[in-house]
């Protein structure tokens, strides 16, 4: 209630100290600086965390679901690593596709999210900071609305798109997770897979790599054999006005209440992101 009254009571003084207040010249008023939100074109009102407690309250069961979830993660030493709401998103799509927002995965495929979060946790958050989940697992049905690879590691509750939450150039981010990738990625089994602007992928199905930029490709090439093209997905088109679209994947020779909803990052001032907004799916 301060803040709401504060400016008007400011107002009120200064009405009365002087007659008429003196306009600010054009040039006094500083541009309002737009706000780094590299999220916001992945997630629609609904996956958002207003839409995650609407879906959790919407069913009794689903309060049981996520804590088992929850509970398996921490006994894995692998929880709090990103917020387990996060964890329960789709796809992007989710809504056009006639899915939910949010599902906890069947607990057969708990296992495979050990191993990915592990891999965030120990080299993609030191090298880029803080990341998001924007879609990680999707059932059958939800993987094929949504266009993605037939064999997308999506649908094993192994692989998370993400996005950065701290600014970052898009070939600085390529440059930054190929360089890790290559030096430990095998070690994780871990794939690594870029879309559009910021988006990027991360599983721990295979050691693979894919869409690359041109001008990050010849230092961080893809790694893609035969077996692996039903498993990752297509390049990005050509976008007008954007930052240069992602190569395509060469093939290389063998070479219980509701867990604490964490927020995101404060938001930081930034130039506001180009190019296409959601990319392909995978």
């Amino acid at each position: 209630m301060k803040l709401m009254f504060a400016p008007f009571l400011l107002f009120a003084s200064a009405a009365t100290a002087q007659p008429a207040p003196v306009a600010a010249s054009p040039a006094q008023i500083a541009p309002a600086a737009a706000v780094w939100d590299p999220v916001a074109p992945y997630i629609a009102a609904g996956q958002d965390e207003p839409g995650y407690r609407s879906w959790y309250l919407a069913a009794p069961w689903r309060g049981t679901q996520v804590k088992a979830f929850n509970d398996y993660l921490v006994a894995n030493q692998v929880g709090g690593i990103l917020p387990t709401w996060e964890l329960l998103r789709t796809a992007t799509s989710w809504k056009e596709c006639g899915q939910q927002p949010f599902e906890v995965p069947p607990s057969d495929e708990w296992p495979h999210m050990v191993e990915t979060l592990r891999y965030i946790r120990d080299y993609v958050i030191p090298a880029v900071g803080p990341v998001e989940p924007v879609s990680v697992y999707r059932n059958p049905v939800l993987n094929v609305c949504a266009g993605g690879a037939p064999e997308s590691a999506h649908k094993l509750d192994s692989a998370i798109d993400l996005v950065p939450l701290k600014p970052i150039a898009r070939e600085t981010l390529m440059k930054t997770l190929c360089g890790i990738h290559s030096e430990h990625g095998a070690a994780y089994n871990a794939g690594l897979g870029f879309y559009a602007y910021l988006r990027f992928h991360v599983d721990s199905t295979k050691y693979r790599r894919w869409n690359m930029d041109p001008a990050v490709a010849a230092d961080c090439p893809p790694i893609v054999h035969p077996e692996d093209i039903a498993s990752v997905g297509q390049p990005l088109p050509q976008a007008p006005s954007a930052t240069p679209a992602s190569a395509s994947p060469a093939i290389v020779a063998p070479a219980a209440p509701a867990p604490a909803l964490s927020s995101s990052p404060a938001a930081t001032t930034a130039a506001a992101p180009r190019g296409s907004s959601l990319g392909q799916p995978h």
